[in-house]
C-alpha cells in the first residue's frame, strides 16, 4: 500500500491533517516513530482465545511471525478478531462463522496496514478468516495453529475426535465401562493444537495450502514441532514481500487454484464442511462452485491418503509422509499447476523438488496405486435433495451404499433427543434416520447434528451404522452413512422437512441418487400443509436467519458476495 493510500483510511475527524497528527502521537506509545510507518505495515489476525482452546497456543507463534517480519523490514502489528471454536461454542460455530468473516474483513478494511497474516486452526476460523481476506483484497497469507499429537490409551493410537465419538458410541452400547471412559477421555486431546484426524481444521489447511493461500508445508506440522515455529518466521518474512509486489487474494484464490484445493480434498478424504467453505470463499470473489463441480472433480481424483476417519492415520504420519506437498505431487497431472501462490512463484515451481519417499507408501500412496479410485466425497441428487446432498463413502459402510428403507423422522434435535433412546421406538437397523429442521435458517447455523446416534437398544443389539439423512453437517471426524446438507432444507420448505415416518427412500452413492418414493401430487399436497417455523425476533441471529443462503450457495449471506458483474462461471 502506497503513502497516498494509506492516507485514504484516516480516521473521519473533518480534518485529514488532524487524523495524521493524532495517530502518529498515539502510535508513540508503541515506539514507533513517524517513519516506521512507511515501511510496509503488517496486521497480524489475532484470534488467540482460552476459550477456544485450539488457539489458546498461538501466542508464540504471532511473536515468531512478528519476528519474520521485523526481519523483512516491515513493522508488525496485531490485532484481535472473533475466535470460534466448535467444542464451546452454544449452539454451533458455524452460525458464527459469517460474523467471524465479516468481522475480518472490515477490521482489515479499517486499519491502516498494508497487508495480513491470517492465523487460525478451529473448523470455522480458517475458511471465516479466508473469506474475509478474499472481500477485502489486500495481500494475505494463511498459517494455523497446527494439529494436536497423537493420543494413545492402553497401546491404541486415539484422534480427536473420531474416537470421541468412537467411545462414546461404545459407551452407549455397554462396552465401555466408566473408569474406562473417563481414562479414554484423558487421552483424547493430548496437546495443544486442533483435531489431528483429517477432521474440519486439518481439511481446511490442507485446502489453504492447495489454494497457493499458504507457504508448503504448513497444514501438517504439528502444533508442537519446532518446525512450525520457523514456517510462523518464514511466513511473516514472505508477506512482507507480497505487499512489495502487491500480490493480492484475488490473483491467487481462481477458479484454477479452487480447483486444486477440490482435488486435494479428494485425496485426502477430507471434511464435508469443506464443500460449503471453498463454495464460500469462491464466491467472495464472484467465482461460481457448483456441486457438480464437486463430483465431478471427485469422479476424477484417487484418494491417495490414508487418513481417519476414512482411513488409518492421522496428522503427526501424514507430515512425516511429506504432507500436502507430497498429495499435490502425487497429483499434478491432474492440477493446473500455473497458478500464483504465496511464494511468490506458480505451484509447479513449489512441487519441483518435492519427492515422496516409499517408506511412507502406506500413508500417502502413488497416483497409480491408489487407496480407492475416486475422491472422498460424492454429491447426491434427487427429489429428496433437488439441489444436492453430500456424503463421504470412504467412512459409511459399503454394505449400505446402495440400499432402501423405511424413513423414521425426528422433526428437531430436540425431538431427537427426547425419542432416540426411547426402548418403545419404532425402529429397525434396516430403516433410514431422518433428521429435520438442521438447516442453516431451522436450527439455525446448520449444527454439526447429522451423525444421528444409533438408538441405543440397537447399539445393544450390536448396531453401529445406519442410514442417516438430515439438512444439518457432520464434523469432519466423523464416521458412517451419512447423507449431509440436503437442499433446500426443511425451514424453507425443501422436500426433506415433507418426509413422514413410513415413506420408502432409495439411496445409490454409486449412481449419486437420493429418492423420497412419494408421488408428486403427494408431495405437493403435503407442501399446501407445511408451516413454515418462527424466526429470531432481534440480533445477529435474526440477520442470520434473514439473508443466508443454502448449503449447496456455502451459507454465505446474500449481501456478501462480489456483484453480479463481478462473477466467472465455470464452464
Amino acid at each position: 500500500m502506497t503513502g497516498k493510500q494509506k492516507e485514504k483510511k484516516l480516521t473521519s475527524y473533518g480534518d485529514a491533517g488532524f487524523s495524521k497528527f493524532i495517530r502518529q502521537a498515539f502510535n508513540r506509545q508503541l515506539g514507533f516513530e513517524k517513519e516506521d510507518f512507511e515501511k510496509p505495515v503488517i496486521g497480524i489476525c489475532n484470534t488467540k482465545s482460552e476459550i477456544n482452546r485450539c488457539h489458546s497456543h498461538i501466542q508464540p507463534l504471532i511473536d515468531a511471525i512478528k519476528k519474520g517480519v521485523l526481519m523483512a523490514g516491515g513493522i508488525p502489528l496485531e490485532f484481535p478478531t472473533i475466535s470460534l471454536g466448535e467444542i464451546n461454542t452454544s449452539p454451533t460455530t458455524m452460525l458464527y462463522r459469517n460474523m467471524a468473516a465479516m468481522d475480518t474483513e472490515e477490521m482489515i478494511k479499517a486499519q491502516p496496514i498494508d497487508g495480513v497474516v491470517l492465523i487460525g486452526g478451529c473448523d470455522k476460523v480458517t475458511p471465516s478468516q479466508l473469506m474475509g481476506a478474499a472481500s477485502a483484497d489486500i495481500p494475505s497469507i494463511m498459517i494455523t495453529g497446527g494439529p494436536m499429537n497423537n493420543g494413545e490409551y492402553e497401546g491404541k493410537t486415539l484422534g480427536a475426535c473420531s474416537d470421541c465419538r468412537f467411545f462414546w458410541q461404545e459407551y452407549r452400547g455397554g462396552e465401555v465401562d466408566e473408569k474406562s471412559i473417563e481414562e479414554i477421555n484423558a487421552a483424547l486431546a493430548p496437546t495443544a493444537g486442533h483435531c489431528m484426524v483429517m477432521g474440519s481444521a486439518s481439511t481446511m489447511a490442507v485446502c489453504s495450502e492447495a489454494m497457493g493461500m499458504m507457504l508448503p508445508g504448513g497444514a501438517a506440522i504439528p502444533a508442537t514441532e519446532n518446525k512450525r515455529m520457523k514456517h510462523a518466521i518464514d511466513t511473516g518474512k514472505k508477506i512482507v514481500e507480497l505487499v512489495e509486489k502487491d500480490v493480492r487474494p484475488s490473483q491467487i484464490i481462481t477458479i484454477n487454484s479452487l480447483e486444486n484445493s477440490i482435488r486435494a480434498l479428494m485425496a485426502v478424504g477430507g471434511s464435508t464442511n469443506a464443500v460449503i467453505h471453498l463454495t464460500a470463499i469462491a464466491g467472495r470473489l464472484g467465482i461460481e462452485l457448483p456441486l457438480d463441480l464437486f463430483d465431478q472433480l471427485s469422479r476424477t481424483t484417487p484418494f491417495i491418503a490414508n487418513l481417519r476417519p476414512a482411513g488409518q492415520y492421522q496428522m503427526e504420519d501424514f507430515y512425516r509422509a511429506g504432507g500436502t506437498p507430497a498429495v499435490l505431487k502425487e497429483l499434478e497431472p491432474l492440477l493446473h499447476l500455473d497458478e500464483m501462490t504465496v511464494t511468490g512463484a506458480p505451484l509447479r515451481d513449489s512441487l519441483h523438488d518435492v519427492k515422496v519417499s516409499d517408506v511412507y507408501r502406506n500413508i500417502i500412496t502413488s497416483f497409480n496405486s491408489p487407496l480407492h479410485k475416486e475422491g472422498g466425497i460424492a454429491v447426491l441428487k434427487g427429489n429428496l435433495a433437488p439441489d444436492g446432498a453430500v456424503i463421504k463413502p470412504k467412512a459409511a459402510s459399503s454394505e449400505l451404499l446402495k440400499h432402501t428403507g423405511r424413513a423414521v423422522v425426528f422433526t428437531s434435535s430436540h425431538d431427537l433427543e427426547n425419542r432416540i433412546d426411547d426402548p418403545e421406538l419404532d425402529i429397525s437397523p434396516e430403516d433410514i434416520m431422518i433428521l429435520q429442521n438442521t438447516g442453516p435458517v431451522g436450527a439455525p447455523g446448520m449444527p454439526e447434528a447429522g451423525m444421528l446416534p444409533i438408538p441405543n437398544k440397537l447399539l445393544k443389539q450390536g448396531v453401529r451404522d445406519m442410514v442417516r439423512i438430515s439438512d444439518a453437517r457432520m464434523s469432519g471426524t466423523a464416521f458412517g452413512t451419512v447423507i449431509l446438507h440436503v437442499a433446500p432444507e426443511s425451514a424453507v420448505g425443501g422436500p426433506i422437512g415433507l418426509i413422514k415416518t413410513g415413506d420408502i427412500i432409495e439411496l445409490d452413492v454409486e449412481n449419486r441418487k437420493l429418492e423420497l418414493h412419494v408421488s408428486a401430487e403427494e408431495l405437493e399436497q403435503r407442501k399446501t400443509e407445511w408451516t413454515a417455523p418462527v424466526f429470531e425476533d432481534r440480533g445477529y441471529t435474526r440477520l442470520y436467519q434473514n439473508h443466508v443462503l443454502q448449503a449447496d450457495k456455502g451459507c454465505d449471506f446474500d449481501f456478501l458476495l462480489a456483484t453480479n458483474k463481478d462473477k466467472v462461471k465455470t464452464e
